[in-house]
């Protein structure tokens, strides 16, 4: 990401309310860094909130960080959590939205065409 797009990503409000009312909890293997409010909020819950390093892109949050930003969990788990497995891949980010989105054959940006159909379709017809 260029000098201009990391300005533009950035808010300066999150910042500052972070700033003022955050106690920062921890950071996860992508540099995400997680915060909890200071003051208890209604109903005894705190506010949690991420500041993502990068792009805000929700997918970068691992498993053992999102249970602790839901409340599922009260402190977050701990590192041993955090070790992957050895059958799980590695972080793919979200292509949604860009030119490099899963599109399948049919689709206008790839030609339009579909395969023909099989012809085993018989259409209802009202009798």
């Amino acid at each position: 990401m260029d000098f201009i797009g990391r300005i533009l990503s950035f808010n300066y409000g999150t910042f500052l309310f972070t700033w003022l009312n955050g106690e920062r909890v921890g950071t996860d293997v992508f540099g995400n860094r997680y915060y909890r409010s200071r003051r208890k909020r209604r109903y005894g819950r705190e506010q949690r909130w991420v500041l993502y390093k990068g792009s805000n892109e929700a997918s970068k949050v691992p498993p053992e960080w999102h249970a602790w930003l839901h409340q599922m969990v009260e402190e977050p788990l701990t590192e041993s959590a955090a070790q992957p497995r050895p059958w799980q891949k590695e972080h793919l980010p979200n292509l949604t939205g860009t030119d490099l989105a899963y599109r399948p054959s049919g689709h206008d940006r790839m030609g339009g065409k579909r395969a023909p159909a099989t012809g085993d379709y018989e259409p209802w017809v009202a009798e």
